[in-house]
């Protein structure tokens, strides 16, 4: 597993942050937004508040809070990271209503928790999840953006929409409301699967046929999320760029290279 992030070609900060947390099986990807400092406040929030509470519930010292909102169609371990992110949520709206300069502030996030061979995945907004498998890649997530709507309703194609003005204008993100809406998936893993979690700053300038190329070349992911990053900024680098990867395999040991590893940019 890896992690790296860098503010691209055009930007002058980095709102995005990230997580990859070896003990906790735990990975996160979090675009901020609201101009200054706020988007990388939130960001920053929402993974150390995602984070802090499914340590916490996964050792028992943390029940699910009073009207979290728990799905029966999912696992334990699903409902402790939507449940975070609701947490996160909450924080980060109370932050930018009790604060002039991150008035608006908000973020994006796309989050992965593994138990066993299951992965549990949880986000909102249009960072993504991929599954790479048999030299086939599969995005996880949907966007929730206003051109992903209209793709769904018949009134763009995929090829009009990356093209669109509006693409990057999104219809969910953790911050913005009171509340906030978890999609909230579960796959079971196998030997060789790659999984990629990524902000938006890598898929607007990398297609994804690239990305699978990119990772299924490398059997480092270190080494595979810094060639992602440079290819998103020699394309352009319009936004910041952050990707997360996980290699799994099977009945294998391997050194730990890794441990909490987490992506904060002040």
């Amino acid at each position: 597993m890896a992690g790296k992030s860098d503010k691209g070609v055009s930007r002058q900060n980095n709102e995005d942050n990230f997580c990859v947390d070896e003990d906790l099986r735990l990975f996160i990807v979090a675009d901020g937004m609201g101009g200054a400092a706020a988007g990388e406040v939130a960001s920053r929030m929402a993974v150390e508040i995602i984070r802090d509470h499914v340590k916490r519930s996964s050792a028992g010292n943390e029940p699910f809070p009073t009207g979290s909102g728990y799905d029966k169609k999912f696992s334990d371990a699903s409902n402790r990271i939507a449940s975070g992110i609701r947490l996160a949520n909450q924080a980060i709206y109370e932050a930018s209503q009790s604060n002039v300069k991150w008035r608006g502030m908000g973020t994006t996030v796309a989050a992965a928790l593994l138990d066993g061979s299951k992965m549990s995945i949880a986000h909102a907004g249009d960072s993504r999840i991929y599954l790479i498998r048999a030299n086939s890649i599969v995005q996880l997530t949907d966007d929730h953006s206003i051109v992903s709507e209209q793709i769904k309703s018949g009134l763009l194609t995929k090829e009009e929409a990356e093209g669109s003005e509006i693409r990057n204008i999104i219809t969910r993100a953790l911050g913005t409301m009171p509340s906030v809406e978890v999609d909230l998936d579960e796959i079971d893993l196998m030997d060789a699967d790659r999984v990629v979690l990524c902000s938006d700053g890598l898929t607007t300038m990398v297609p994804d046929n690239v990305i699978l190329s990119a990772v299924a070349v490398s059997d480092e992911p270190d080494r595979a999320c810094s060639a992602l990053i440079d290819i998103a900024n020699k394309n352009g680098g319009k936004d910041n760029i952050t990707v997360a990867l996980v290699y799994v395999f099977e009945n294998k040991t391997f050194s730990k290279k890794i441990k909490n590893l987490s992506g904060w940019h002040n």
